[in-house]
């Protein structure tokens, strides 16, 4: 048999392509959102914060990892960011040099049910350099 050619072989995490790529779409999102160049009401006293975004190995799919703080419900939030998938991914095509722009799924980013977790986050240089 020829030499098998997987990208997610068990125990392999993301390749570097795909790591920096996910830090590229992170990073200009954060500062689409910072801009709030959404007019949308479910966007309105929230604070999201982009945790992670996640790329597939063929690079067409991202899933971007939201972290909205604030009033209301996250998942409000979340159904609002679907609803301007395609404006999101426009901005996003301006600011990031991709052949192709992937397409996004949002999630809510559940692994931060904890105050100190959130306290990391916002302390991390990666974020206070997104809030500066």
């Amino acid at each position: 048999m020829g030499r098998h050619h997987h990208q997610n072989q068990p125990g392999k995490g993301p390749s570097q392509r795909q790591l920096r790529v996910g830090e590229m779409i992170r990073h200009a999102f954060a500062d689409i959102l910072m801009r709030s160049e959404i007019a949308d009401p479910e966007f309105d006293g929230h604070a999201i914060t982009i945790t992670e975004v996640r790329v597939s190995p063929d690079l067409r799919n991202a899933t971007v990892f939201c972290l909205p703080f604030g009033e209301g419900d996250p998942k409000a939030v979340r159904d609002a960011l679907v609803k301007h998938q395609r404006f999101l991914r426009g901005e996003l095509a301006k600011r990031v040099d991709l052949k192709y722009m992937p397409n996004l799924s949002f999630q809510i980013d559940e692994t931060f049910d904890h105050a100190e977790r959130i306290d990391t986050i916002l302390s991390s240089p990666d974020v206070k350099r997104d809030l500066g």
